[in-house]
C-alpha cells in the first residue's frame, strides 16, 4: 500500500457500508473514487462492505468493482494498487439481515486494529433511503458513524420536514452529510478563494458594481434508465434545490468568520433566509420533444426537462440584482457556467461605430467542470488607426499550473470531507427546508410546459424572461485550448 498522507484524509481507520454497491452511481462514481483514495494513501486505512439487493458473494462484488474501475477510473490502474483494494472488499447481501451486517462490520474494525469510525454511504434512490437507515439501526452501527445521503433531499417542504425528522429519530444532524457533487468540485470552492482571497475582487462583489448573475447547466444528455425517476421529480427538484441553489449561495453569501465549516453553513442559510419566494411568472418550464414516449412516462407528462427562472435576493448586497438559473436535459451543448456581467459606464465618450456596448457587458465566468477554467471579458482597443474596440478575455485554466494531476474527482473530495467530518461543503436541514419554502408558489402554481427540439437552447421564452439582458450560452468566444501554442 502506498504511504499514508498525513494531514490531508481522516484521523482515523475507516470502515465504509456501501449500500446499492452494485448500482450506476457506484460503479460510475463511488467504487473508482474509493479505490483513488486507498490508492493515493489519503486514507491511514479502510474496509469495504458492500450491501445491495443482488445476492452474489465478495468474489463477485470485487469482480464488480473492478470491472467498474476499469472503465471509469480517471487513472491508470496499477496492478499492485488494485490486488491492495480488492483486499479491503466485502459484501453482504441486503436481505441478509442487521446481524450478517453487524458481523461483517465487527470483522473490519477487528482486521483494522486500532479505533476506527464508520462512513454509511446510501447510494440508493430515494424511497430506500428510510428503509436503509433503519436496516442500520438494527444493526446498532449508529455509534462512531457518519451517513452520507443522496439528493432529492424530499420532493417539498412537507417531506424534506417529514424526512429530517425521521433521520434525526437515528441519526444526529452532525452525522448527516447530504451530498451535493456541484460542491465538491475544484471550481465550486475556487469561488470562495478567489472571492475572499483577493483585494480586488471583493469590493465590486454587490449590487453596485454587478448587474445580474447566470448560472448554466444546460445537458445534451436524454435520461435513459433514469426516466421513470424524472417523471416524479423533474429538473427543478432534480437540479435547482439541490445543485443551482447550493452553487448559487457560495455566489452570494457573505464572507464568513472562518474557512470552517459553521461560519460557512451559517452564511449559506443566510443567503437562503433573504431569498424571496419564487414566482411562477419569473419560470418557463420546457419538456424536449419525445420525452412523453420513453419508458416510465406519462403520454400525457407535465414533468419538465428544462428550467429556467430568475431568482432575488431580498438583502443588502444583492438587493435588485437578479439571478438567472437553467437547466435541461436534451439541449445544444453541456456546460456548467456561472457568469457575472458587471455594469456598463453610465456615459460613453467613444464614437459611435466604435463598437463600445456592441457586446453587451464585460463578464467573469467560471467553468464548473472538474478542472478550473475562468474567464475575465473586457473591451480593448483594436490595434491600427481610429479608435475601434473589441470585446477581449483573459482565461485562466487549472491546465497552466501543471497541477490538474492534484484535482480530486468531486465524489473523492466530499468522501473524504465526510470521513474528516468537515461539513463544509454539504447541505443542512435549515438550509434545504428553507429552499422549498420559497419554492411553494411555484410548485403550488407551476406554468405551463412548453415543447423544445432536442439539441435546442430551450423554449423561446427564455429569452424573454432575461430580457433586456441576453443568456451568455452559447458563448460569444470559445475557451481557449491552453495546450495550443500562441492561443
Amino acid at each position: 500500500m502506498p504511504k499514508i498522507r498525513p494531514g490531508v484524509g481522516p484521523q482515523y481507520p475507516q470502515v465504509v457500508v456501501l449500500i446499492g454497491a452494485t448500482g450506476d452511481l457506484s460503479r460510475r462514481k463511488l467504487l473508482p473514487g474509493l479505490f483513488h483514495l486507498s490508492s493515493a494513501g489519503f486514507i491511514p486505512g479502510f474496509r469495504i462492505i458492500g450491501v445491495s439487493l443482488d445476492d452474489i458473494d465478495a468474489a463477485a462484488f470485487r469482480a464488480i468493482a473492478r470491472e467498474a474501475v476499469d472503465q471509469f477510473a480517471m487513472r491508470k490502474v496499477n496492478e499492485a494498487d488494485w490486488a491492495a483494494f480488492a483486499e479491503l472488499l466485502d459484501y453482504v447481501p441486503q436481505a441478509a439481515g442487521a446481524d450478517i451486517l453487524r458481523a461483517a462490520v465487527d470483522k473490519a474494525e477487528r482486521t483494522l486494529g486500532a479505533e476506527s469510525r464508520r462512513v454509511h454511504y446510501l447510494s440508493v434512490p430515494p424511497n430506500a433511503a428510510l428503509s436503509a437507515v433503519r436496516l442500520l439501526a438494527q444493526a446498532d452501527l449508529v455509534d462512531r458513524s457518519r451517513i452520507i445521503m443522496e439528493k432529492p433531499f424530499g420532493t417539498d417542504l412537507a417531506s424534506a420536514k417529514s424526512l429530517n425528522a425521521r433521520l434525526h429519530e437515528v441519526f444526529s444532524e452532525d452525522q448527516i452529510f447530504r451530498i451535493d457533487h456541484f460542491l465538491g468540485k475544484e471550481p465550486a470552492q475556487n469561488i470562495l478563494a478567489f472571492r475572499f482571497a483577493n483585494g480586488l475582487f471583493e469590493p465590486i462583489w454587490n449590487r453596485n458594481f454587478i448587474d445580474h448573475v447566470q448560472i448554466d447547466v444546460p445537458e445534451t444528455l436524454a435520461l435513459g434508465k433514469r426516466s421513470a425517476f424524472y417523471e416524479q421529480t423533474g429538473a427543478y427538484r432534480d437540479m435547482v434545490v439541490t445543485h443551482l441553489f447550493q452553487i448559487l449561495a457560495f455566489m452570494a453569501m457573505e464572507p464568513p468568520t472562518s474557512l470552517e465549516p459553521a461560519p460557512i453553513g451559517e452564511e449559506k442559510n443566510k443567503v437562503f433566509r433573504s431569498m424571496l419566494p419564487i414566482d411562477p411568472k419569473d419560470v418557463v418550464r420546457g419538456q424536449y420533444t419525445g420525452y412523453r414516449t420513453e419508458d416510465g412516462v406519462d403520454p400525457e407528462s407535465d414533468t419538465e426537462t428544462f428550467i429556467a427562472l430568475k431568482c432575488l435576493i431580498d438583502n443588502w448586497r444583492w438587493a435588485g440584482v437578479p439571478f438567472f438559473l437553467r437547466t435541461g436535459k436534451r439541449l445544444a451543448e453541456g456546460q456548467r457556467i456561472i457568469s457575472i456581467a458587471f455594469r456598463e459606464p453610465p456615459k460613453s465618450m467613444f464614437p459611435a461605430g466604435s463598437g463600445v456596448g456592441g457586446q453587451g457587458p464585460d463578464h467573469l465566468t467560471f467553468d464548473l467542470a472538474d478542472a478550473s477554467k475562468m474567464s475575465l471579458s473586457f473591451y480593448g482597443k483594436r490595434p491600427g488607426p481610429g479608435m475601434r474596440l473589441d470585446k477581449l478575455s483573459l482565461q485562466f485554466a487549472m491546465h497552466d499550473t501543471g497541477r490538474i494531476g492534484d484535482v480530486l474527482e468531486a465524489y473523492e473530495r466530499l468522501i473524504l470531507d465526510a470521513m474528516r467530518g468537515d461539513h463544509m461543503l454539504f447541505t443542512t436541514a435549515e438550509g434545504i427546508e428553507r429552499l422549498w419554502e420559497v419554492s411553494i408558489p411555484l410548485l403550488e402554481a407551476p406554468p405551463p410546459v412548453r415543447l423544445y427540439p432536442p439539441a435546442s437552447w430551450g423554449p423561446k421564452s427564455v429569452h424573454q424572461l432575461i430580457a433586456p439582458h441576453a443568456w451568455r450560452l452559447p458563448f460569444e468566444r470559445a475557451w481557449r485550448d491552453p495546450n495550443t501554442l500562441g492561443a
